[in-house]
């Protein structure tokens, strides 16, 4: 439910700030794929780790790398984790 609110929020602040035509959506939508921008990893690649065992952010972190730089998806990692099981 954390990752959903967390896009609309962004899709929203994107809209307040002039996003208005579907290209420039589409746009959004792909940064929103990526749960660690940092690593480049998508939440497709997390949410495989997730379905193969890894049940922490740290295994997460081990199988893709996701959550190793800066930290700041660590909560969208953990919200994968928690909708997954």
């Amino acid at each position: 439910m954390g990752l959903e609110k967390e896009k609309y929020l962004k899709i929203r602040k994107a809209q307040a700030q002039g996003v208005r035509t579907v290209e420039e959506l589409k746009e959004i939508e792909s940064l929103l794929r990526n749960a660690c921008a940092c690593k480049n990893v998508t939440i497709d690649e997390v949410v495989k780790a997730v379905e193969n065992g890894a049940d922490t952010v740290e295994k997460v972190g081990e199988a893709t790398k996701a959550g190793t730089g800066c930290g700041r998806c660590k909560g969208i990692i953990s919200d994968i984790i928690e909708n997954k099981r």
